[in-house]
C-alpha cells in the first residue's frame, strides 16, 4: 500500500477519482474527444482550485523529501515549478472567457491584491493564484520557472 492509500495523504485518491469523473462526465459516449466541449470559467476555476492544492501538496513532498533524497528533490522542485506554470496558464485562460450573466471580463491585470478584499466573487480565483504564487515567490526563482525540465529537451 503507497503512503497516499495509507493515510499519510488521504484526499489525494478522492481527488484523483472525482477529477476522473470529471473527465469521463465531458465524454459520457466516449466517442467525442474532451475537446469538443469548450471550457467554460466554473471548469477552470475548479480545475485551478485542484492545481492550487496539488502544488500546496508538491511543496510539502519536496521539502521533505529533499534533505534525504536530493536528486529527487531536485525532480519534484522541477515539477512545482511546471505544474504553477500550468497554473499561471488556467488563470490566464479564465480571464479570457466570457462571462454568460453580464459581468464584466475581469483581466490578470485585475488581480491586485488592494482591488480584491472588496471585488467581485469572480476574482476568487485571483485571490487563490496571488496565495499560491507567495509559496512560488519564496522557492523558485524565475530562472528555474523558465528552465526546460532537467534532462529533458522541449522542442
Amino acid at each position: 500500500m503507497s503512503a497516499a492509500e495509507g493515510g499519510s495523504h488521504p484526499y489525494l485518491r478522492a481527488a484523483t477519482t472525482g477529477i476522473r469523473h470529471h473527465t469521463r462526465a465531458l465524454t459520457p459516449e466516449r466517442k467525442r474527444p474532451a475537446a469538443d466541449q469548450p471550457a467554460d470559467r466554473v471548469h477552470l476555476d475548479i480545475l485551478h482550485t485542484h492545481l492550487t492544492a496539488l502544488h500546496q501538496l508538491l511543496d510539502q513532498l519536496t521539502a521533505a523529501t529533499r534533505p534525504p533524497h536530493p536528486a529527487a528533490g531536485r525532480h519534484l522542485a522541477a515539477a512545482h515549478a511546471r505544474l504553477w506554470q500550468a497554473t499561471a496558464e488556467i488563470h490566464g485562460a479564465f480571464h479570457t472567457l466570457p462571462l454568460t450573466d453580464g459581468t464584466p471580463t475581469a483581466t490578470p491585470e485585475d488581480c491586485d491584491p488592494k482591488r480584491l478584499v472588496d471585488g467581485p466573487p469572480v476574482l476568487t480565483i485571483c485571490q487563490r493564484h496571488l496565495a499560491a504564487g507567495h509559496t512560488v515567490r519564496r522557492k523558485t526563482t524565475p530562472t528555474d520557472l523558465n528552465a526546460s525540465p532537467h534532462g529533458h529537451a522541449t522542442g
